[in-house]
């Protein structure tokens, strides 16, 4: 038994792009040769493949073929690199028109939604610069991001998780401190006064709206068990998306964790006071796929160097 390199790559196609139209799409073939190609593959293998749901999802099996396509890819790409061939010779030609199609590799990669919108894409654009790469990103939070890893969804991920992932490589990228801050305005109305300066979080706090990213983000829950204070009873805003996160305990509509990073500035204006309690530090950490890969090694390196710019 083996896996046909075109079929294994048709299969990442429809998943990559979600239906199998959109895969014809890419890949220049009409939908019924794709839809072909998978189910030749499938019964190559004796395996359903793909659950033809919108979008269309790899199963088990189905995932472990994705990420060899996408392994393979990577490899042909590094490969190339040492021919010495740039992104024009390894350009292929519209059949129909004539034109230069640049075929860059997909690099799917894992990340948190306050490294997103921060320190992370200036890293990656460095790396597209000088490489023939798009990525392809998925936000999570640190502490799932290492799962995308396990199901081959991603080849790299930004991770709170220290233990390797099985057949995975980890460096440590820094530490990403939050600390509980809010509005002047905002603690004048719930305290009776605009400022707060004990050590810890103040009694009044388990009754004020507060910020959470989603219903997974326990940064607020965990910062208020750490006081002594019930967790269940502040009303709560769902904001997700880091910077709009940011915007909303800035503009008052509760209190929040925010990243120093995010909330420096504004501290040394008046604009936010910190309302007391230890902060609370975030490790993160890069896990990649382990392939002896320049093209992958290229990418960390340039989160690394990013990573320690911007969390010291």
């Amino acid at each position: 038994m083996h896996i046909p390199l075109d079929l294994a790559r048709t299969l990442a196609a429809v998943i990559d792009e979600g239906t199998f139209d959109a895969a014809a799409r890419r890949l220049r073939l009409t939908p019924s040769a794709v839809s072909q190609r998978v189910k030749t593959l499938e019964q190559q293998l004796g395996r359903v493949l793909v659950v033809r749901s919108k979008p269309a999802r790899a199963t088990d099996a189905g995932a472990a073929v994705v990420r060899l396509a996408r392994q393979l890819a990577l490899l042909e790409h590094d490969a190339l690199a040492e021919f010495g061939l740039d992104a024009d010779d390894v350009a292929t030609a519209d059949g129909e028109t004539g034109a230069t199609a640049f075929r860059p590799v997909p690099i799917p990669l894992a990340v948190n939604a306050d490294s997103l919108a921060t320190w992370f894409l200036p890293a990656l654009a460095r790396v597209a610069e000088t490489h023939p790469v798009v990525f392809d990103l998925h936000r999570d939070d640190q502490d799932f991001t290492a799962g995308l890893l396990e199901s081959g969804t991603v080849m790299g991920a930004v991770t709170s998780q220290a233990t390797p992932v099985a057949g995975c490589l980890v460096r440590p990228l820094g530490v990403m401190r939050y600390e509980a801050v809010a509005t002047p305005g905002f603690v004048g109305r719930w305290s009776d006064r605009a400022r707060h300066e004990a050590s810890a979080l103040p009694d009044w706090i388990a009754r004020a709206p507060l910020v959470d990213f989603d219903r997974r983000d326990h940064l607020q829950h965990d910062a208020l068990r750490a006081a002594g204070l019930d967790p269940e009873r502040a009303p709560r805003h769902y904001v997700p998306a880091s910077n709009d996160f940011a915007n909303a305990v800035k503009l008052g509509l509760g209190w929040g964790m925010l990243p120093e990073f995010q909330s420096a500035a504004e501290l040394d204006r008046g604009e936010l006071v910190r309302l007391g309690g230890a902060p609370v530090d975030v490790p993160l950490h890069w896990q990649q796929w382990n392939l002896s890969s320049p093209l992958l090694d290229a990418v960390a390196d340039a989160l690394a160097v990013e990573a320690r710019r911007a969390l010291g």
